[in-house]
């Protein structure tokens, strides 16, 4: 294979893994058969829905049920896996399966694919994810069949359970209940407690990341003998959770357009619309409805999405916990950021504050160059780039309708978002190597 070339650096490796996928991706979905017209699909068209795919994103320019026949649901469903797994775990797994041997330059490879901290363990800690998600996902296409197979029949019933639920755990956002109203999402589903403790508890602990399993998996229910990072993780994602849970329960699904006959309806929506951009992009009520703060929040949640080595997207929680950690050491006069009895080294605050740059910037300036090259309205726009750069693929409903122009632009920040921004810089840069001296230094004035 190509990653067994020396010469070439992780990332750049990672970075062409996805572009070939996406490319094969594109190809099959360009394929006749894969069309429910019969008719070949247009190279964009493909392109957009396999970028989306691979990148876990649900972002789509046709309804899927309506426009793909099973081969290209197929199709879509293969990318969906692979991208939430990482192409560089998959072809791990093959090498695994078929009982090929494990070179040091793959473990060093599979390190850099999910960012783990020792290269030692690497080959456990692989088998230990792809069984886990075998698992998962098998027991939530068991649960999502109880309520799809008497609705649909056996074997619609069971596509679609599986579907669903290799896409709720992916954090995808792809659905297949276009056949009765086309990119209605699980709109049908907005009361109903199997779908959605189903599809929320596979997001939930599919943007987890694969470290906090390993824990799970070592230390039991003995917080303290948690990592720094399972902390954090678990700590921001119960906040992210419950505060804007609260929000949408009294202040947006409160006001009476919502008309929702129970508490309880109410609970679930707000539930749901708390989860999902985080990053699946799923909704079981019209987005369009929502109040300008609503969307608001949602764009930010979007941002944020799942936490790292996870199958989300986002600049990631463990990210947004450093800068907030950061802040309480400048209030407290600390000259360290220190969190359950540990500090930080200061590379951690220069990752978070660079990835926090980059994503703000990005999101910026391709909501901007939307709004300005399809004459819509500047929070619409921004919607869209959030949930193509966090890979969510929730949407006020303007995809299909935007340009080429917007979907390249979409299209890069989904395989931005997906395969990662620091990936990206090394992958540019080649490999990097510390200055070989340092300069004098020198204080600035801030603030």
């Amino acid at each position: 294979m190509f990653w067994k070339h020396k010469r070439i650096p992780p990332g750049q490796i990672i970075v062409a893994g996805f572009g070939g996928t996406i490319l094969l991706g594109t190809l099959l979905l360009m394929l006749p058969f894969a069309a429910r017209s019969g008719e070949s699909t247009g190279f964009m068209d493909a392109f957009f829905t396999a970028t989306s795919a691979t990148c876990v994103t649900g972002l789509v320019v046709f309804d899927t049920y309506s426009h793909w026949t099973v081969f290209g649901q197929a199709v879509i469903l293969a990318l969906i896996q692979i991208g939430g797994m990482g192409v560089v775990t998959m072809a791990i797994a093959i090498s695994i399966f078929t009982g090929k041997r494990i070179g040091l330059k793959q473990r060093f490879l599979m390190q850099e694919s999910i960012s783990a901290p020792q290269v030692g363990g690497i080959i456990r800690l692989t088998s230990f994810i792809l069984k886990m998600i075998l698992l998962i996902e098998g027991v939530g296409a068991l649960l999502l069949s109880i309520r799809f197979i008497p609705q649909m029949g056996f074997a619609r019933g069971i596509w679609n359970a599986v579907f669903h639920s290799v896409s709720s755990f992916c954090n995808a956002g792809f659905d297949l209940m276009g056949k009765n109203s086309p990119y209605s999402s699980l709109t049908g589903y907005e009361s109903d407690p199997i779908v959605n403790l189903t599809v929320m508890g596979l997001i939930i602990i599919g943007g987890l990341g694969f470290f906090v399993w390993d824990d799970f998996r070592q230390n039991k229910l003995n917080i303290r003998a948690y990592r720094l990072h399972t902390k954090l993780v678990l700590v921001t994602t119960v906040i992210l959770l419950a505060l804007p849970a609260i929000y949408f329960f009294f202040a947006e699904f409160g006001r009476p357009e919502w008309k929702f006959s129970s508490g309880g309806e109410r609970l679930w929506a707000s539930l749901f619309q708390t989860v999902t951009p985080r990053t699946a992009g799923f909704n079981t009520v019209d987005l369009t409805r929502l109040l300008q703060p609503s969307v608001l929040l949602i764009i930010l949640l979007m941002l944020v999405g799942g936490s790292p080595s996870s199958t989300a997207g986002g600049f990631k929680t463990t990210t947004l916990a450093a800068l907030f950690l950061c802040i309480r050491s400048v209030f407290r006069n600390q000259d360290s950021i220190r969190c359950f009895g540990r500090r930080f080294p200061p590379e951690v605050l220069r990752h978070a504050a660079t990835l926090f740059s980059l994503y703000l910037f990005l999101f910026l300036a391709g909501g901007a160059a939307i709004s300005y090259a399809e004459n819509i309205p500047m929070l619409t726009a921004l919607f869209e780039t959030a949930s193509a750069i966090g890979t969510v693929g929730l949407s006020l409903g303007i995809t299909p309708e935007l340009g080429v122009f917007s979907h390249c632009i979409l299209a890069f920040l989904m395989f931005f978002g997906r395969v990662g921004g620091l990936t990206l810089i090394y992958a540019m840069s080649g490999a990097h190597t510390p200055a070989p001296s340092q300069v004098p230094q020198e204080k600035i004035t801030i603030g």
